[in-house]
């Protein structure tokens, strides 16, 4: 083969080997040191504790600083100034509103409520008129069964279950309660088909008892939507009401929300530009605002 250009062969004394070690210590080295420096300890090994401990305080300035902001931002959904805004607002817009529920008696009211669920009160208003003719008391009902009623409601939705419900709450009423429908929550809670929301309608628009809220859909959504509760819940919605809304609104209160939800902050594409609580609401699903958005305020 000419000189010159013979295959280069690994070197057998390991030269290349020892290059390449020499390399990586010098690299190590440099990050040792490197490292070391940026601690502060001048090449001396970093003490857990101590770079915690460094870390903590390089973010408490930062987390000062956002307290700080919350604090002088001063804001509470529920303090009793904006809470007594909303209800003078209200009470301007929906001063003598009542039930949406025709009805002549606590018994009817208590009909149409059960009727209520998953329906409109337009649809139970145009249902109960024949049904109270054809049935007007109590006993009348009571002496029915179930499958008896079921084409006189079946318009309202769930007819069979409201059927039931309506029969077994007129027996009930005359077995225990001597016919007439009682006054207080507790007894009320017995009669089949009854829940507090039903409870709260009758003791409220007929008895002008304040045990409770209503929480309906409108009242669920539209509380949420202005941070009086962060609860979806509609029992512990209640509770949450009935700690910041005055006893003497808690009936009122329940009827202006629940036309307020009719008429402007409907669920769909709320009203907003026409909405006397527009500035003091921060709904996330606003179409319109003029002050800022809060990411929880939500239905």
């Amino acid at each position: 083969m000419p000189r010159g250009i013979t295959p280069r062969q690994p070197s057998r004394s390991g030269r290349q080997d020892k290059a390449s070690r020499a390399k990586e210590r010098l690299v190590k080295s440099s990050s040792t040191k490197t490292h070391s420096s940026k601690s502060g300890l001048s090449g001396a090994p970093v003490d857990p504790s101590t770079a915690k401990s460094s870390k903590t305080t390089a973010k408490a300035p930062t987390s000062t600083l956002r307290k700080a902001a919350i604090v002088t931002k001063g804001y509470n959904p529920i303090a009793p100034e904006r809470v007594s805004a909303i209800l003078e607002r209200l009470d301007a817009r929906y001063p003598n509103v009542v039930c949406a529920l025709h009805h002549d008696s606590a018994w009817e009211l208590l009909v149409a409520t059960i009727l209520s669920a998953q329906c409109t009160d337009v649809r139970v208003n145009m249902v109960t008129p024949g049904l109270f003719q054809k049935y007007p008391t109590p006993e009348a009902f009571a002496s029915l069964q179930p499958e008896d009623l079921e084409d006189d409601i079946r318009s309202t939705g769930f007819f069979r279950n409201k059927s039931k419900s309506l029969v077994g709450a007129a027996r009930k009423i005359i077995s225990d309660f001597g016919g007439d429908v009682p006054r207080t929550m507790d007894e009320l809670l017995t009669i089949p088909g009854v829940a507090r929301k039903t409870a709260n309608v009758v003791l409220g628009s007929w008895f002008r008892i304040a045990d409770g809220v209503v929480v309906d859909t409108h009242v669920q959504r539209i509380s949420r939507r202005l941070e009086l509760t962060k609860n979806e819940d509609p029992r512990k919605i209640e509770q949450d009401l009935m700690q910041v809304i005055p006893r003497g609104h808690w009936i009122l209160f329940s009827h202006q929300i629940i036309h307020h939800g009719r008429a402007i902050c409907i669920a769909r594409r709320p009203k907003c530009s026409e909405c006397p609580l527009e500035n003091l609401c921060h709904a996330a699903d606003k179409t319109w605002s003029t002050v800022d958005i809060h990411k929880s305020a939500k239905p």
